[in-house]
């Protein structure tokens, strides 16, 4: 039983609103232009996880301006999808209704510690290392600010909202010492397991000490399973899972703890909806 934390969810007007000509982007990048409506994409998203045994999945608005895309996928299959979506919190307040609000400090240049706003029920902060692939395969510049990447501008932020859950993706993108400093500190964050990781290259890790220590210090009850999906026709990214899943194998992680990990603390954040009877 899977649930996965961490999709991105590229609709048509998110590839519009990167690159001017969504069909041009697509053809240069081999991947599968998205249907005009999102909610042909999320259909074509729940076949996939229909396909590989996914139950549930948060999908990613990846620019500022594209929530409805995500608002549209949920409601029309509220039983399957949970709505985040990136926002840039300088340009003004995030859109009502979202499941998850997305801030990538050095990508818009702040300090997480620094804002003011009102913190929503949950925040997905995205610390460390930021590598926006699909910019760099179009030759697109991803002017990033590293100076605002480090999680402990979480501490007292995180200390002050105790009511907002924050969820710190990739174990802190190559700051895990420090994502694991924050998350021992303060009960109300969590970390994802999303993507390969490579991240670990910089702290000379392997996926199997990373779990290890993030068990140790957080345990399995704010460890969220991601795989960082995001396009076809390459789909859902299997490998992602069966490497986690080997590496938990290979700890003697109890088949309960994974299934925490792996499907029910999603499931504790977003509580499941029963589909619409339409």
């Amino acid at each position: 039983m899977i649930n996965d934390a961490h999709v991105h969810f590229f609709s048509r007007r998110f590839f519009t609103a990167l690159a001017g000509d969504a069909e041009a982007a697509c053809t240069r990048l081999n991947w599968e232009l998205p249907p005009e409506d999102p909610v042909n994409l999320a259909r074509r998203w729940t076949i996939e996880m229909d396909r590989q045994g996914v139950s549930r999945a948060a999908l990613i608005a990846s620019l500022p301006g594209d929530a409805p895309s995500v608002l549209a996928a949920r409601a029309a299959f509220p039983e399957r999808f949970a709505a985040f979506a990136m926002v840039n919190p300088l340009a003004g307040a995030p859109p009502e209704g979202l499941d998850a609000v997305c801030l990538f400090p050095a990508m818009h240049r702040y300090s997480v510690a620094d804002l003011k706003m009102t913190w929503p029920r949950t925040a997905f902060v995205h610390c460390g290392v930021l590598s926006v692939g699909v910019r760099k395969k179009l030759g697109l510049a991803s002017p990033l600010d590293m100076r605002y990447s480090n999680p402990l501008d979480l501490h007292a932020v995180a200390l002050a909202n105790p009511e907002t859950r924050f969820i710190v993706p990739h174990f802190g993108a190559g700051l895990f010492r420090e994502a694991l400093m924050l998350a021992d500190l303060c009960p109300n964050v969590y970390l994802d397991t999303s993507s390969s990781n490579a991240w670990m290259k910089y702290e000379g890790l392997e996926l199997l000490v990373v779990f290890r220590r993030a068990l140790d210090v957080v345990g399995p009850q704010r460890l969220l399973f991601g795989s960082d999906s995001s396009f076809f026709p390459r789909g859902w990214v299997a490998g992602v899972y069966s490497a986690q899943k080997a590496a938990l194998d290979s700890l003697g992680v109890s088949a309960a703890d994974q299934g925490r990990i792996f499907f029910e603390n999603f499931n504790a954040l977003f509580p499941p909806v029963a589909a619409l009877n339409l």
